[in-house]
């Protein structure tokens, strides 16, 4: 299996070198992890729905009181920070890059270069399921813009453009 799934109002895709065409499809948290490095306490998304390759993704993250960052931020009134739902945004986004680039990013890794008009609406608490809404806005040789809207039962708390690029990986396996 590899973490691909069609979504459930696609036809059935056609698979090639693991690549299913550009209709929307869904990547699971063993197929997030291979596209990307994260990994806990940092992986923070756990699934991808709706995917169409280079163009956009949702990922679902599942906010739990047992979060690691709950007992922090804020002792007694829990709500997610601002900077990890724009993380959320950005492995959404890293995911796309990765399954749109296929076996050309076999040794890259997608890197945040920018983040524009963040506007955080209302506060994430546990129990809340952010659905994060990423579109590619346009690719320019490895960097990447993109628009991220992350949404709670359908309503937007965050928003921002961002910018990533991607570059070999030049750290030790």
């Amino acid at each position: 299996m590899d973490g691909t799934t069609p979504d459930s109002t696609a036809q059935a895709p056609s698979r090639q070198e693991g690549v299913i065409d550009d209709r929307p499809y869904v990547v699971d948290i063993a197929g997030i992890m291979r596209a990307i490095p994260h990994r806990y306490p940092f992986l923070l998304i756990d699934r991808i729905v709706d995917m169409v390759r280079n163009q956009s993704a949702i990922g679902i993250k599942n906010v739990t009181v047992n979060d690691n960052f709950f007992p922090g931020h804020f002792p007694g009134h829990p709500v997610m920070p601002g900077v990890l739902i724009i993380e959320c945004m950005a492995q959404t986004s890293a995911v796309l890059v990765v399954r749109t680039l296929g076996q050309h990013a076999a040794g890259k890794l997608v890197y945040f270069m920018t983040i524009e008009n963040a506007k955080f609406r209302r506060p994430v608490v546990p129990g809340d399921q952010l659905r994060v809404h990423v579109t590619k806005q346009r690719q320019r040789g490895n960097v990447w813009k993109f628009s991220g809207v992350a949404r709670v039962d359908g309503v937007a708390v965050a928003e921002a453009t961002y910018a990533a690029m991607i570059m070999t990986n030049s750290a030790p396996p």
